[in-house]
Parts: structure tokens; sequence; C-alpha cells
């Protein structure tokens, strides 16, 4: 009788190891495929290019546009006087209210990006509506300032894998920033000078307004630290790669 109890005590302990044995096992392998899912999540994530992580000294600044245009003659003759060209990204429904300044940008030599018709959110956008977007927005700027935008800046920078891939599916290259000097907040040009200027390095592409409260009264002490940095001030076109590259999880474009 004892020797059957002691075999029963056995036989439940062994049980026991063996359910606890399995269900280890089975945390281990879904924490395991979790991880993995999340791998493969973060190696598909699709990213516009947010800087650029290059030898030369050179660094780009842009402009948005999408409402107002009283202050961008004097940031334009601003950028003359330091022998300055920059990316302004143009939205349709500023295109039709100021054209001729869009026209006297592409004079004055300063690369045009397509910033969408209508300043949507993408996300919020289907892929065949955000292809009409990026289309007619091309087809805008084109007709009126006969250059054909090859880079593309999405408005409020919201973007999901849906948007980055059909940006680059149309041959467009999607375009972040790295430094925001949040003018269209108004604020000062001391502000603005705060926000950029301690961040001021090769690779970095930093955000402004056309039609910013401050922006042209900062520009001079920033571009003057460009300067001082032995910095060169370039259209994005021109800072970023354009074949052998690959954007790290960071948006940072590198050679491979």
């Amino acid at each position: 009788m004892f020797i059957i109890i002691i075999k029963k005590a056995v036989q439940k302990a062994l049980v026991v190891l063996l359910l606890l044995t399995l269900s280890v096992t089975a945390l281990y392998y879904f924490a395991c495929a979790d991880y993995k899912a999340d791998m493969v999540s973060a190696e598909v994530k699709a990213l516009p290019i947010y800087k650029v992580d290059c030898d030369e000294q050179k660094i780009s600044i842009s402009f948005d546009a999408s409402w107002g245009a009283e202050h961008t003659e004097k940031i334009l003759d601003i950028l003359d006087e330091y022998n300055v060209k920059a990316t302004f990204f143009l939205v349709n429904i500023w295109l039709d209210d100021y054209p001729e300044m869009a026209q006297e940008i592409a004079k004055r030599g300063h690369e045009i990006g397509l910033h969408s018709v209508s300043h949507p959110h993408f996300t919020q956008l289907n892929r065949q509506q955000i292809t009409d977007e990026l289309i007619d927005n091309a087809a805008k700027i084109e007709e009126i300032t006969n250059l054909r935008a090859k880079l593309f800046r999405p408005p409020f920078g919201d973007y999901n894998n849906t948007v980055i891939n059909t940006v680059n599916s149309l041959g467009f290259v999607p375009i972040q920033w790295s430094i925001d000097s949040l003018d269209w907040k108004d604020l000062t040009s001391d502000q603005i000078c705060q926000r950029v200027i301690p961040k001021v390095a090769a690779g970095e592409i930093i955000l402004f307004h056309n039609n910013g409260l401050h922006t042209a009264e900062a520009l001079p002490r920033i571009l003057q630290e460009f300067k001082a940095k032995g910095l060169s001030c370039v259209p994005i076109g021109d800072l970023i790669y354009k074949e052998n590259y690959y954007i790290d999880c960071n948006g940072i474009q590198r050679l491979k």
C-alpha cells in the first residue's frame, strides 16, 4: 500500500513537471514569435529622409508654402544676399493664389518640391487619393514654374507606409526634416534661432515656412552660423544621395 502511494505521488509530480515544461515552452515560443513579429514590423516600416549622413559640409534649409506670401520676397532677398539656394515645398491652394511668387522663387534658382493639392493629412487618404494629390500637385507646379518637382514633403509631416510607398512608386522622394524652427507658431527671431542654431551640422534639413512672421528676421543669424561652421547651404536635391543608399531606422539616409 505504501509503495502504491509513493508511485502515485511520483506520477503526479511527473505530470506537474511535464505541464510546467509545456507552459514554459509555450511562453518562450509566443515571446519569440512576438519578438520576431516586432522585428519584421520594424524592418518593413517605410520612412522619408529626415537627414543625410554625409562627409561633405553641406546642410539644407526648406520652406513650406501653404498660406500667405507677405514675407516671402524678403526671405528671397536674404537668400540672395547670402548666395544661398533653398527648397520650397508648394501646395496647389497656395500656387493658385500666388503664381507670380512661385515663378519668382523659380526665377531666383531655388528648388521646388511637392506639398500636395489641398494640404490634407495623408494618412487619412487611400492610395488613389494620395496619387491624385501628388500628380495634380506636380502638374500645377510645372504649369506655373516650368519645373518638374522630384521631392515631396507630406503636410503636417504626416505619413505611414501607404504614403511613403505610394510616393516612391511614383518616382518622387519623400522628405521630412531634422530641425523644426516652429516659425509657424510666430516665435520670436531669438526663439527661432535658439531652436535651430545649436543643432546646425552637416546633413541636417531645416524646416521653415515662407510666411513665418519672424522667419526673415532670424535667417541672417542662422546663415551666418552656417558660414562660421564651414557649412555650405544647398537645396535638398543636392544634399541627398540619388543611388546606392538606404534609410536607417531613424530616417537618416546613408550610403550602402
